[in-house]
């Protein structure tokens, strides 16, 4: 990870790590179908319209401000994807999980259906695309799928595998399954371990970060 040179105006784009599976291949099966952008070292509170130098130096201090270089970790980069809305939108979409933070004894299951609420006029509903989930340690986790949308990308994006180690896992679906881990030797000394959940609506970009808990069971 470094900085890029902010004097120009830069656009950096890179594959993600499904894009440079598919590319390593050579097979053909990779092609460009979707792409993403975000703001996120962009702190907006920083927009001065006070400014004594008058309108042309308003966002002056955005403009300085130094832009990271892209890197393909979903969990640390781009958390504030740009979404277009509806033109008239007054309020923001966001998420409402039915959770503000997850605590599951070892073994134990949970279903999440999210919803997004404030979206095209409807105080709650579902997106058609569905939704992301990326949990920062799939090793927490026994299982970790999504469900209920049958997409390319979604069908693509749930049938990636891990090997047990410290890394995120990313899935699609109108319903998010978990599992917490039953093995004990994730746990050490401790009788709890932690990570977060990210979910985003596909459609509205609305987002959402808690917290998970996994509780050592005794025996």
């Amino acid at each position: 990870m470094g900085y890029l040179n902010n004097t120009v105006i830069t656009v950096d784009a890179i594959l993600t790590k499904k894009g440079r599976e598919l590319l390593a291949r050579g097979d053909g099966s990779f092609s460009i179908t979707q792409f993403a952008l975000s703001d996120d070292e962009i702190d907006y509170t920083m927009f001065n319209p006070a400014h004594p130098s008058g309108s042309s130096y308003y966002g002056e201090a955005i403009d300085g401000m130094p832009l990271l270089e892209a890197f393909p970790d979903e969990s640390q980069i781009m958390k504030y994807k740009l979404a277009t809305l509806p033109r008239g939108t007054a309020k923001l979409p966001v998420l409402n999980l039915g959770y503000s933070a997850i605590t599951l004894k070892q073994g134990a299951q949970l279903a999440i259906t999210p919803q997004t609420l404030n979206y095209l006029d409807n105080e709650q509903t579902f997106e058609t695309s569905g939704y992301s989930a990326t949990i920062a340690d799939v090793r927490l986790m026994n299982n970790f799928t999504g469900m209920g949308i049958n997409s390319e990308a979604a069908t693509a994006q749930n049938a990636t595998t891990t090997l047990g180690t410290n890394v995120s896992k990313t899935v699609i679906g109108s319903q998010i399954n978990l599992k917490a881990t039953t093995v004990n030797t994730l746990f050490g000394s401790q009788t709890a371990i932690r990570t977060t959940l990210t979910v985003v609506g596909l459609d509205s970009g609305a987002r959402i970060t808690i917290p998970v808990t996994i509780n050592k069971t005794t025996t």
